[in-house]
């Protein structure tokens, strides 16, 4: 008991509350992508599309307590304690072993069991990115098949093989807060998902709320605080310029994807300037707490314009991704990693690299591999899902469901109550 009290008063409170508080701002953005994602669909579409950001808040906590977070966290390749540097192995699956006075990997001073709960609201809003792909047409029961997959498949494996020891981290690749981890393999999959499961019977006639929209955008926004700058796990310097840097990117990217909107159709487009404002907070995410403020200032410009034509192509080439997951996430987490390795310093953080812009190439070919690596896995694995899952259940809903709507024809409810008189 002495020794546990001993243990006990080696926390560091001022790092622990930070991280209690991160995690919660974390938690707070997968309702405030529900939010988003739901004015951006129809009217007969909401409650779908954001009950598939809320059940992911119930069933990855349940799978990243089996055994996800073990997965993820235990095991090394240094060590040879892994799976060939891919995954972990069970040594903490439904958290065994882990106790009050069990240290977090990254800061001594925190609890694991805080080190757990933050990654686990990473890992609950990852796939949630995805739906916004399929929006309008994938089947329940289909979808959880996939999200309970694409976890173990896609998910479980990056985040081991980047944060937890694994090979990619081994190779020296950094990912500050998610650039692959996140929305690179997640913007990778929801392409693939729209490739396997076509176009929409019944296309929307647009946003059915832009406040919901903004709302969404808010916080998510205000989220993004506690998922870059609570990267750190602890408070620090770098603490600060990934905050800093972080609102820098995202407020840039917005006013970029404005002016070349606003140019193209001759007014300026609320949606715009939100969607842009998520294409920078996405983009700056691997490089938040590696790159300078003027860095992340270009990182966000950059975001904007390349995201903003990433979405145009799309449209273009006719690729039916409802709500821009691959334009905004795939492409924004692709360029962050890519820039990271241009504009990484260790005059910003002593323990990131020094990028291509510094004078060394070595760390910018390596993060240039690790996407690619990452885009080709997320993308074979999806589609490679999506066809096994169909043969168990039809992924695509019936075409009646589709013209009836997905919150009726699914779940029997309604997000407004005229829609039922």
């Amino acid at each position: 008991m002495d020794a546990l009290a001993s243990a006990l008063m080696e926390i560091n409170t001022g790092d622990t509350g930070f991280m209690l508080l991160c995690t919660s701002l974390v938690m707070l953005m997968t309702p405030g992508l529900a939010f988003f994602y739901g004015g951006l669909v129809g009217r007969k579409n909401v409650l779908t599309i954001m009950m598939q950001s809320f059940v992911s808040m119930g069933w990855t906590t349940i799978l990243w307590w089996a055994c996800g977070f073990s997965l993820s966290f235990s095991g090394n390749k240094a060590g040879d304690t892994d799976f060939y540097g891919l995954i972990g192995n069970f040594d903490w699956a439904f958290l065994r072993g882990i106790h009050l006075d069990t240290p977090s990997p990254l800061n001594a001073g925190i609890p694991m069991f805080v080190f757990c709960g933050y990654q686990m609201r990473v890992a609950i809003i990852t796939p949630a990115l995805i739906t916004g792909a399929f929006a309008n047409r994938v089947t329940f029961k289909a979808y959880m098949l996939f999200l309970t997959g694409w976890l173990f498949f896609v998910y479980f494996p990056f985040v081991h093989m980047v944060w937890g020891g694994g090979i990619l981290a081994d190779w020296g690749v950094l990912d500050f807060a998610g650039g692959i981890v996140v929305h690179n393999i997640a913007g990778i999959a929801a392409l693939a998902a729209v490739l396997f499961v076509g176009k929409r019977a019944v296309s929307d006639r647009g946003p059915h709320s832009i406040p919901l929209v903004a709302l969404g955008t808010g916080l998510l926004w205000f989220g993004w605080y506690g998922f870059n700058a609570g990267s750190e796990f602890r408070v620090d310097s770098v603490t600060v310029v990934a905050f800093i840097n972080t609102d820098l990117a995202a407020s840039f990217a917005a006013i970029t994807w404005l002016v070349i909107e606003w140019k193209a159709t001759r007014k300026p487009k609320f949606v715009g300037l939100l969607t842009g404002a998520v294409a920078g907070l996405a983009t700056i995410t691997p490089a938040a707490g590696f790159v300078s403020p003027a860095a992340a200032v270009l990182i966000g410009v950059i975001a904007g314009g390349v995201c903003y034509y990433a979405v145009a192509l799309k449209n273009k080439l006719g690729w039916d991704d409802a709500l821009d997951v691959w334009g905004v996430h795939g492409v924004g987490g692709f360029i962050g990693i890519v820039l990271l390795g241009v504009f990484a310093t260790t005059a910003i953080n002593p323990a990131g690299a020094t990028g291509l812009l510094h004078g060394k190439s070595q760390f910018f070919l390596k993060q240039c591999a690790a996407v690619a690596i990452s885009s080709a896995w997320a993308f074979v694995a999806t589609l490679g899902m999506l066809w096994l899952i169909n043969k168990v259940t039809p992924v695509r809903v019936a075409d009646e469901t589709e013209r009836v709507g997905l919150d009726e024809g699914l779940h029997g409810e309604s997000a407004y109550v005229d829609d039922l008189i």
